[in-house]
């Protein structure tokens, strides 16, 4: 039986470097996206060396469609090479920026940002490395709690996720015929360098967020990567088309 193989998109830092590290100790195979910092990347999979697993570690910027259709053309020739073969099992459309802006403030440069990194990015990379998919693989589209509960200035950003929720229902529905499920994972506040670190760096902004959740602090990393990685395994074969909340009871 072959490992199994992940595709994370931003698997640089932050949540992704989580999620591609729990993936890597369970035993899964990474093949992750950064888009600038080659040194973060090359470190990371350094790590994940160190777990017993291969990792390979790729430039996208998937701000580009030129970009993406580059990836997608060269990726059977990067998973032969970096894996010894030519499909994958699992995709994580986690890359992204976040961007805070008050609702009447935001310029149509920055929605049209949003858009391609949110939601046509997860929609047109998913489609077009189905076919290097195994029949029976597992789509994870991140979501953020931002799209359940609201905070001013996260309009636009926000708005994209709440179409990656309804994104993903729609690729469960449309893809049950290759037995191949999607889900949402969606990240309360989480203290990472996301949004400028907002939420890890400032102090007043972290304890108003932590008020806001019942056990009482803002999520870590290691909170999201290890959902992701139940939620990859089998014990979850049967989740489909389910938006998963990971935020501590976030404003409930």
């Amino acid at each position: 039986m072959n490992t199994k193989i992940a595709i994370i998109t931003g698997a640089s830092r932050g949540l992704g470097k989580s999620m591609a590290l729990h993936l890597a100790e369970k035993g899964v195979d990474i093949l992750g996206t950064y888009n600038r910092n080659s040194d973060e990347a090359s470190a990371v999979a350094a790590d994940i060396e160190r777990c017993g697993r291969y990792a390979k570690m790729v430039q996208l910027n998937v701000g580009s469609m030129d970009a993406i259709a580059a990836f997608v053309s060269a990726l059977p020739k990067t998973l032969s090479g970096a894996f010894g073969r030519e499909t994958f099992d699992f995709l994580v459309n986690n890359a992204g920026t976040g961007m805070h802006a008050p609702f009447v403030e935001t310029t149509e440069a920055q929605f049209d940002e949003m858009l391609m990194l949110h939601l046509k990015a997860p929609f047109f990379l998913t489609q077009k490395v189905l076919p290097h998919m195994v029949d029976g693989g597992r789509i994870l589209n991140v979501s953020s709690g931002l799209a359940r509960f609201t905070y001013p200035g996260a309009s636009a950003y926000a708005s994209m996720k709440g179409g990656v929720e309804v994104l993903t229902r729609y690729m469960a529905r449309e893809l049950g015929e290759r037995k191949i499920t999607a889900n949402v994972v969606a990240p309360g506040a989480i203290a990472t360098d996301f949004g400028g670190g907002r939420v890890r760096d400032n102090p007043q902004i972290n304890a108003m967020v932590a008020a806001n959740i019942p056990l009482g602090r803002v999520g870590l990393p290691d909170d999201v990567g290890a959902a992701v990685s139940a939620l990859l395994s089998d014990d979850c074969a049967w989740i489909n088309g389910t938006r998963i909340e990971v935020s501590g009871g976030q404003n409930l």
